[in-house]
């Protein structure tokens, strides 16, 4: 029998923590010149932080003129989403209805708890648990952002901005068990860093990705029985 308790702890934990990050967002999207229930939908059917804090960034910028760029801003960000569902699929195996719910919790929190965990059934657990857990608290947070308004507009003063964040690469440092994938993390963190203020939004984390993606085709290529 697998043992939840911690996990669980650990999964409403993330779920808090990108839950508070919320809050900023909905008082964001309100000062951007969306509705309360236009925000609270958006964190409904979008629910994908990156993605929504790109789409009102772009619209407080442009107005509804900029909505066709915000969409693209917005989907530049859930690129990523989609890769986390192709390392998902062979652990879930998820049918019908279930693709439907699992594609809508497949983020980088819930995928992050997944993947540190060493067996299947855990790693099933702490993909719904956590997504679950982040889906719940981040709608919540949200409508409390939209409703306190200005009052919450700047995340960085609160610490908002990090919460999430932080407890993310928290989550995922104990899995880089030794120093080749390290290295290899700390430089697509630099690439994201330094391509960030001359990239679009959504760009800099694409870029990271295709960095670990390029090192680990060249080491396999060199070290064609590593991966026997």
């Amino acid at each position: 029998m697998v043992k939840t308790n911690s996990l669980l702890v650990t999964s409403v934990s993330v779920g808090l923590a990108t839950g508070l990050y919320g809050i900023s967002f909905g008082a964001l999207s309100v000062a951007a010149g969306l509705d309360v229930w236009q925000t609270c939908v958006l964190s409904l059917l979008m629910f994908s932080g990156g993605s929504q804090f790109a789409f009102v960034g772009v619209i407080a910028g442009g107005g509804v003129a900029a909505i066709p760029a915000a969409i693209a801003s917005a989907w530049m960000m859930g690129v990523r989403n989609g890769f986390y569902a192709v390392a998902m699929a062979p652990i879930l195996h998820l049918r019908k209805l279930q693709r439907v719910v699992g594609a809508q919790l497949t983020i980088d929190e819930s995928t992050g708890v997944a993947l540190s965990q060493a067996d299947t059934a855990k790693q099933k657990f702490g993909f719904w648990a956590t997504g679950i857990s982040v889906f719940v608290f981040w709608n919540l947070l949200t409508l409390l952002g939209a409703l306190l308004g200005g009052l919450m507009s700047d995340p960085a003063v609160w610490g908002l901005d990090a919460a999430a964040a932080a407890a993310f690469v928290a989550l995922v440092w104990p899995r880089l068990t030794d120093s080749p994938i390290r290295v290899v993390a700390i430089l697509a963190f630099a690439v994201a860093i330094l391509s960030s203020p001359y990239v679009p939004q959504g760009v800099p984390v694409l870029l990271a990705g295709l960095v670990a993606v390029a090192v680990w085709a060249a080491v396999g290529l060199r070290n064609p029985e590593s991966e026997r």
